[in-house]
């Protein structure tokens, strides 16, 4: 792992993605990338705007004086850090600041009262989410010294989900982790019987070119079997596949994925189809 970028905007949420960030770039000795968008709209950077320039490039100095502040925490000393700051809140720019350094993830910090909810509904994670070609890790409270021992990903094993598996098990290696692959089996008209299911796996693997163990775990819906087998594990961190911009893939349709993600109490790993 070489380059790592969290977004920060001085919030709780985002000094916890931070702290999981700097353990992971000590780990791996990568760079740190610490981006912060500027909550100026165009209309203010703009000549004809409703301040002058004068007033813009005085709040640009104070946001580049707090963010520089904000950077002087003790466990970012010795770390190869590099501050980014953008002059607009467009999330599409943390993708391109991905690109731009080859980084390997975005760490960023969940939403919400209790910092489970809203984790992709309406939020700055679920927006950079749905732009990002990166992994982007959600982490949830506090977590000292992040190492995910035991990796969980849940896949539907259609063939549209090959690149996130594949990607998924390359970040697996990255943190040396132990890869946990799962197929969740439901009660309806998406059951299937036990060699129904690893006729499924064994094609899907093959056409991946993947030679992988995967356990079967029945439970009554896909979050809840995603949840029960991950605390079975027990997992420090859950992969889940998304489509981008067109939302959650097929095995998370409708609210499954934001469910597994709001409700999970261990750190969420999203991985683009």
């Amino acid at each position: 792992m070489k380059s790592i970028i969290v977004p920060v905007d001085f919030s709780d949420q985002s000094e916890k993605a931070l702290k999981v960030a700097a353990s992971l770039a000590k780990q791996h000795n990568a760079e740190l990338l610490v981006l912060h968008m500027l909550e100026l709209s165009p209309a203010i950077m703009a000549e004809s705007g409703y301040i002058s320039q004068e007033q813009v490039v005085h709040l640009i100095k104070i946001g580049e004086k707090r963010f520089t502040e904000f950077l002087e925490k003790p466990y970012l000393k010795g770390l190869n850090i590099t501050p980014v700051i953008k002059h607009y809140k467009v999330f599409s720019e943390v993708n391109e600041v991905a690109q731009k350094h080859k980084a390997d993830l975005i760490v960023m910090g969940s939403h919400g009262a209790d910092g489970l909810q809203e984790i992709f509904i309406g939020s700055n994670t679920e927006r950079v989410i749905r732009t990002s070609d990166v992994p982007v890790l959600v982490i949830k409270g506090d977590v000292e010294d992040f190492k995910a021992k035991n990796f969980v990903f849940a896949c539907d094993f259609e063939e549209e989900s090959i690149t996130a598996l594949k990607k998924a098990k390359e970040m697996a290696d990255l943190l040396n982790a132990e890869f946990h692959l799962v197929y969740i089996n439901t009660p309806g008209d998406e059951f299937l019987s036990t060699d129904d299911a690893y006729a499924k796996i064994s094609k899907f693997l093959n056409d991946a070119k993947l030679g992988l163990g995967v356990d079967i775990h029945n439970d009554y819906t896909v979050e809840k079997g995603v949840l029960n087998y991950s605390e079975k594990i027990p997992a420090d961190l859950i992969g889940i596949p998304t489509h981008g911009r067109r939302g959650l893939s097929h095995f998370f349709m409708g609210s499954i994925g934001e469910d597994i993600a709001n409700h999970s109490k261990t750190p969420v790993i999203t991985f683009k189809i």
